[in-house]
């Protein structure tokens, strides 16, 4: 009977133990098996993406924030620069620095907060390129875990699309904000591409000569820069025309009229020689003088050099590596990509006028819709008349921006007419078709996106008016959005690839 009671008395003491490590605390006061809530953050300044993840922050608790930093040009991770955290109440606060990213992008600093209430939390970036801050209000620190879990409850899965920083940044990626902005009536028409006034350089024969390339395989479309060496000229050998003895003639010839105008001068000042004497020997030096300079202008080793006018590209080549050509005539055109003209042409009963013309865009060579105002461009003029034969009237622009596009070849072009409405609008490379629907990648939080339909309006050159389906303030992926599409259509989420 004693032993019974003594096992009974065991099995007490190991019920009473149990039932007190189910009741167990966490150093933080939470108890076990109970997770801190995690929280994030997404800021966007006109500079810098923020995805901040951290820990609730609790009192006594250190919390390792993971922040994420993106240069929005180029959507890039932030390589070097250093963080500075502070958390702030009043004129109150603790900072902590983090003086370098533990990976690009990443920036791992830790905050311990003293007191329980609401807070400021500061993002200070430093890098070698620029500086932002970023402020996050009204960040709660709770006075114990189980507080927090109160407040917080547990994350459940919202169905977003995951996709990483780090997937992001090793793509070409890029975000737009839904903005507001002016949409206008536009007119589809298409253009035709015009060298412009001085886009075009055709370069003759200085003197008599054989003709010599410098440039291998040169050819129609080659590029040249400015002052380039294409091609020389050499009349060495030759019985006649040839050039070093022109020179040394035109040497003798304006030495001669160099000293005897130096000799009638003297005389002319000294009131010994007529004025109209002076002036005709005058005369006769500045001949011989601009006849010698406009000889050996050009000339090295003897031969006559032709050199690139400008930045450009060869047009047309009129003559062949070898040729005899005589002074005059045209060897090369060299052309610039620099300044076009854009000849667009539209039916008369649209009643396009230089008072309500808005705009025009045109398609480049990478299919991008670009501005003529671009690069201070700007519309030329609107034709007057129609013909019988082509019942059109011509819209002329003047592009300064590069285009890679050959004289002659069509564009497609809007033109934008009328009053304007104020709309909700997006880029036209957020949109992602889909036999005639058209949806766009809203990005929700710095790694979390939703796949969205939207109904369109009107399309302004790179922009398209959105009449249903996204908020101004919201953030569309307008490039790498069909990557983030197909991680949607995976069917799993990927791992993160830093520490939380």
């Amino acid at each position: 009977m004693k032993y019974i009671l003594i096992v009974l008395a065991f099995l007490a003491m190991s019920c009473n133990n149990k039932a007190e490590d189910a009741h167990a605390h966490n150093p933080d006061g939470s108890h076990e098996g109970e997770e801190i809530p995690r929280l994030d953050h997404t800021i966007w300044t006109n500079k810098t993406e923020l995805f901040v993840e951290f820990p609730a922050l609790i009192v006594g608790s250190p919390s390792r924030l993971a922040a994420h930093f993106t240069v929005l040009d180029k959507h890039q991770p932030v390589r070097e620069g250093s963080v500075t955290l502070s958390l702030i109440k009043g004129d109150k606060g603790i900072r902590n620095i983090a003086d370098a990213p533990s990976s690009p992008g990443i920036f791992s600093p830790t905050i311990q907060p003293k007191e329980a209430g609401s807070y400021q939390l500061v993002f200070e970036l430093k890098t070698p390129d620029y500086s932002d801050k970023i402020t996050i209000d009204d960040v709660t620190v709770y006075s114990n875990a189980d507080e927090a879990i109160m407040a917080l409850g547990t994350a459940e899965d919202d169905g977003s699309i995951s996709f990483l920083k780090e997937q992001a940044w090793k793509i070409d990626f890029q975000t737009a904000p839904v903005v507001t902005g002016k949409i206008y009536d536009v007119i589809n028409t298409s253009g035709v591409w015009m060298p412009s006034p001085g886009s075009t350089k055709s370069l003759a024969a200085k003197s008599n000569g054989v003709v010599d390339f410098k440039v291998n395989n040169l050819t129609e479309g080659t590029a040249v820069k400015q002052g380039q060496l294409l091609m020389s000229l050499n009349s060495q050998g030759l019985a006649s025309n040839n050039l070093s003895t022109d020179i040394a003639s035109a040497k003798a010839t304006f030495q001669q009229a160099k000293s005897e105008y130096e000799r009638k001068k003297e005389l002319y000042e000294s009131k010994i020689v007529p004025k109209s004497e002076f002036e005709k020997v005058e005369s006769s030096f500045e001949i011989a003088k601009a006849n010698y300079q406009s000889l050996v202008s050009g000339v090295s080793g003897g031969s006559k050099q032709i050199r690139a006018p400008f930045d450009g590209f060869i047009k047309s080549i009129t003559v062949s590596n070898g040729d005899y050509v005589e002074q005059g005539v045209t060897l090369v055109t060299v052309g610039t990509h620099q300044s076009r003209v854009l000849k667009a042409q539209l039916a008369p009963n649209y009643g396009l006028t230089m008072g309500n013309l808005q705009g025009i865009w045109y398609q480049d060579n990478d299919n991008q819709w670009k501005d003529v105002t671009d690069a201070e461009g700007k519309i030329l003029s609107i034709g007057k008349d129609v013909e019988r034969e082509n019942p059109l009237i011509s819209v002329f622009t003047e592009v300064n921006a590069t285009v890679d596009m050959p004289i002659g070849s069509l564009t497609p072009v809007q033109i934008a007419m009328g009053n304007a409405t104020q709309n909700t609008m997006i880029p036209v490379n957020a949109l992602l078709e889909d036999y005639g629907s058209y949806s766009v990648i809203v990005q929700l939080s710095g790694e979390s996106f939703e796949r969205r339909p939207v109904k369109l309006g009107k399309r302004n050159g790179e922009n398209v008016e959105i009449l249903e389906g996204l908020q101004v303030g919201e953030v569309v992926v307008t490039t790498g959005a069909y990557q983030v599409k197909m991680a949607s259509m995976s069917g799993s989420t990927p791992a993160h690839g830093h520490e939380h």
